[in-house]
Parts: C-alpha cells; structure tokens; sequence
C-alpha cells in the first residue's frame, strides 16, 4: 500500500541512467524462465538487433518489468505462448507483452487498471490488485506510457519511452 501511495503521488526517488531496453528485459525474464516452464508458457521474443536506449531508473524498469511478468504467469493460460515485442521508432522504445488469460476478462481495460481490482472476483491466486497500478505509476514518472488493452482473453500491455540515440 505504500508503494502504490508514493508512486500514485510521485513521491518516488528515481535516479535516470542510460538503459538498455533489450538487456534489462532479457535479465528479467531469464528471472522467470523457470515460472514460465511450469505454466507451459512459452516466451516468444521478438526484440530488435540494435541495441534500444531509453532514460529510465533499472530498479523501476525492472520492477514494471517484474509486475507484468508476474501477472502473466499468474493469471496466463497454461499451454500457450507469451509474446514480447521489443520495437523502436526514431523516437520512442516500444515494449509490448501479449498473453492469453487462464480466464474470461469480462472487466474493461481502463477498470482493470485501478487499484484492488482484478480480472476474475473468482480468482483465488495471491495478489492485490496492485500490480498494474504500480507498473503504470512507475512508466509515467519516467516519462513513459502504459497502456492496457484486454480483448476477450487476450491481455495486451504496451509501453512506450522516449528513446535515447545510441552513444558510439
């Protein structure tokens, strides 16, 4: 609850450092490799050559990063496969997470993004509803954007970020 309480309110330390986009996910989900095998999901990555540099604090990335994940090995349907698109324009980072949910999400993107809610009142997995909030808090206070997107079963997350030239 005070997490979710400073990050609604700014009230975060956030030291901004040159990122790797690419590095930073990759070490995260290398973290739930073994989460993800014992769903049966399959990680399916599709990330870009070139290495993407965004401005950002690595403790927060990887605690959205963190939320996200932990939320699809949570709430996925076993058997079936994670995509993870890593993309780049001239000016942003875009970081995209699609699953298919273990159930029916007969909730609106924008409730499903409040705080104490979750997909399924049936649900009967540890969590506070708390995830989504902090991961779209965190994007926002480092000058990003989290948009959720839920259609039917499919669960979408997109992240953007300004993104940083590469240093040669």
């Amino acid at each position: 609850l005070m997490e979710v309480s400073k990050t609604s309110t700014g009230n975060v330390t956030v030291e901004m450092e040159l990122c790797d986009i690419n590095i930073l996910l990759t070490q995260t989900l290398g973290e739930f490799e073994e989460k993800m095998d014992s769903r049966q999901l399959v990680l399916v990555i599709n990330k870009s050559l070139e290495n993407i540099f965004i401005m950002a604090d690595n403790r927060h990335i990887w605690r959205i990063f963190d939320n996200l994940m932990n939320n699809i090995y949570k709430y996925g349907q076993p058997g079936t496969r994670v995509y993870i698109n890593i993309e780049a324009t001239d000016n942003k980072a875009v970081i995209i997470f699609r699953n298919t949910s273990n159930y029916q999400l007969n909730i609106s993107s924008s409730e499903l993004m409040e705080r104490f809610v979750r997909g399924d009142a049936s649900r009967h997995t540890e969590g506070s509803g708390l995830g989504l909030s902090i991961a779209k808090n965190l994007t926002e206070i480092m000058g990003g954007s989290l948009e959720l997107h839920v259609d039917g079963d499919l669960f979408k997350v997109i992240l953007e970020f300004p993104r940083v030239p590469a240093i040669e």
